[in-house]
């Protein structure tokens, strides 16, 4: 009787249900998922599905591989016409956020019917390539460089130079290169700015920090400048990996390009003499100055690039390097750079200023009193860059991005 019973049941249920409308009917199938590339201008993703009912609802969900301090997502609603059958794209238009070359975005898709059935498709993987050119690539030390024009000779020697700066960098401040860097060297500054949305005309090259990605315009005639633009770029992303904490400080300016202008190397015996004179001309700028955006003109940026490099290397050299390496972790921590240097060296921004002065009124060629010498921002320049330890690049990076 029991079993009589339950089947009766069964059978009402059955005849329960709405024709077409079973969970195995209803299911939103997925046809097809995939990206297009318009480089550098955007990145349009695509799909197709279908379902025995309409779909109504369509969302791209994407993630940048890019330095986060929370998990998260952005999320976009293509637009599209209801139906059982549909194809939807949403394109991301680079003028309102770019990517740089070799950027890496992770998508995937939620599409639901008007019956409120779900389908969250797998999550792919999409390159943002610059498709205009034949890449190569050499390694090492999670140094990654990409170029199409020149020798592997050529590539090799900026490879080493990348590889110079880090572990100058590692060896005087104790800064570790963590994570992978890739480098892209465009021939030319006309193919660089041709990668970049809107370009500035003084770009010559960029870091993307957070990206790990830096480009740069090295044409195969200019490889001992290009040698230092990638090691000044590289500087740049190694500090930002030990200084990139949410809870940090903002480095001040003078320290970040300081320590980028060492990683291409020490400061040349020209650009000491040249700041020297400045210095006793009083034809320089305070550090607390220098800690916002360096002057715009070109006279102004060179004092302000090798005063930013010779206090960067008076800590290195007059205290240890852990004494630096603090300082950058105090500062990602959170300490104000005033409340660092008091806690690390015993003297504040203003006190190092004056130490840094002292210093470089004590060598034997200098004349002037410390207690002086006059500060300013107006920074003139009489002499031709291209001679001295100045790199264009770093300059550019500093407006740029970089």
């Amino acid at each position: 009787m029991t079993r009589k019973l339950g089947f009766v049941l069964l059978l009402l249920l059955i005849c329960l249900i709405p024709a077409g409308a079973s969970a195995a009917d209803a299911d939103i199938k997925l046809l097809d998922s995939s990206t297009e590339a318009d480089f550098p201008n955007l990145l349009a993703f695509n799909v197709k599905a279908e379902s025995t009912v309409p779909i109504t609802r369509i969302r791209l969900r994407y993630e940048v591989d890019k330095e986060v301090y929370a998990p998260t997502f952005a999320e976009a609603w293509p637009e599209f016409q209801p139906a059982k059958n549909i194809r939807a794209s949403w394109i991301w238009d680079m003028r309102k956020g770019m990517l740089p070359p070799g950027a890496r975005v992770t998508y995937w898709w939620v599409i639901e019917d008007n019956t409120g059935n779900r389908l969250t498709t797998p999550k792919q993987n999409v390159t943002f390539d610059d498709t205009r050119y034949k890449w190569q690539k050499v390694s090492d030390q999670n140094i990654n460089i990409y170029w199409y024009q020149g020798s592997r000779s050529f590539a090799g020697d900026l490879l080493k130079a990348a590889v110079d700066a880090k572990e100058r960098l590692e060896r005087d401040t104790g800064a570790i290169l963590d994570e992978p860097v890739y480098i892209y060297i465009y021939a030319n500054y006309s193919d660089l700015k041709s990668s970049i949305v809107a370009p500035d005309e003084w770009t010559g090259g960029a870091a993307y920090r957070g990206y790990n990605i830096i480009s740069i315009g090295i044409s195969t005639n200019n490889l001992n400048w290009g040698k230092k633009a990638v090691a000044h770029e590289l500087g740049h992303l190694v500090t930002q990996q030990v200084t990139g904490s949410p809870y940090g400080a903002i480095k001040p300016l003078w320290l970040d390009e300081g320590l980028a202008m060492h990683a291409e190397g020490d400061q040349t015996e020209a650009t000491r003499k040249e700041l020297q004179m400045a210095v006793e001309d009083g034809r320089i700028a305070t550090l607390r100055s220098l800690s916002s955006p360096f002057p715009a003109s070109p006279e102004g940026a060179f004092y302000a690039y090798a005063q930013s490099q010779s206090v960067t290397e008076y800590l290195i050299n007059n205290y240890s390097k852990e004494k630096i390496n603090q300082l950058l972790v105090l500062l990602n921590d959170g300490y104000s750079v005033d409340d660092a240097l008091i806690k690390i060296y015993g003297f504040d921004l203003s006190g190092l200023d004056d130490a840094w002065l002292r210093y470089m009124t004590a060598e034997p060629q200098a004349t002037a009193d410390p207690d002086k010498v006059t500060r300013q921002n107006a920074l003139p320049l009489s002499l031709v860059l291209d001679d001295l330890n100045f790199s264009p690049a770093a300059y550019a990076a500093t407006k740029g991005g970089g």
